[in-house]
């Protein structure tokens, strides 16, 4: 799933999903060329330990108009304990990757995929950490924020063209797993952190609800201490 560019309340739904919740984030003073690193916080301690949620973060590369996302999916609980899914993409067309962790496509679409599980908690804040390494090669690093824990995530290449992250995007709560009837969502909250970027302030404005369970999902939402909480299902 994607937010459409130029139509911020449009959704392109690439595979079936149902949207759910969206947000605007942005950072303020970013150079023209665009920023080389940013952070969102993301905490899902509330949401159910099943497959089905997505909460994400999108952003757009100076030079493409097209755009990548990093985010978290719940999973099922392992004998290990707790499950957590971090996921790094680009929907850029010419992206390329020879990382492991990393395939070809993006929602059906161009791009490279990324993503990884690990064994965690889901009380602690993880920091989706996006990063220039050289060139135009991007890499996104998952961090607990607690333990200071850092997992790698995945790794592509953009076009030469690209240069930095822009100033503003957006964000958003889905569940994928085909279309969902909005009553019978399951109970979930999320909370997204302001994007952290070094010497800069980052903020995310007021969620709204889009797509087919607008006034059907029980969102509610309101402001914590540097971000938002997001609540829907039942």
């Amino acid at each position: 799933m994607k937010f459409s560019q130029t139509l911020p309340f449009a959704l392109a739904l690439l595979e079936p999903a149902t949207a759910l919740v969206g947000h605007s984030w942005s950072v303020e003073g970013v150079p023209e060329d665009g920023m080389r690193e940013i952070t969102f916080p993301i905490n899902i301690a509330n949401a159910p330990h099943e497959v089905g949620f997505y909460f994400a973060q999108q952003f757009t590369f100076t030079g493409q108009s097209d755009v990548g996302y990093t985010g978290l999916q719940p999973q099922v609980d392992s004998t290990g304990g707790s499950v957590v899914h971090a996921a790094f993409s680009s929907f850029v067309p010419g992206s390329t990757s020879t990382d492991a962790n990393c395939s070809d496509g993006a929602d059906g679409g161009p791009g490279v995929s990324c993503a990884v599980n690990i064994d965690g908690t889901y009380a602690n804040t993880y920091h989706l950490n996006v990063k220039n390494s050289e060139g135009t090669t991007w890499v996104g690093t998952l961090i607990d924020s607690v333990t200071g824990e850092e997992t790698h995530i995945g790794s592509y290449t953009l076009p030469a063209i690209t240069k930095g992250i822009e100033a503003s995007q957006l964000g958003f709560v889905e569940y994928f797993l085909g279309t969902k009837e909005c009553g019978d969502l399951p109970k979930t909250a999320v909370t997204f952190g302001n994007p952290i970027v070094e010497g800069l302030i980052g903020t995310i404005d007021v969620p709204y609800e889009y797509g087919d369970c607008v006034g059907k999902s029980a969102f509610e939402t309101h402001p914590v201490e540097d971000g938002v909480e997001i609540s829907v299902g039942f």
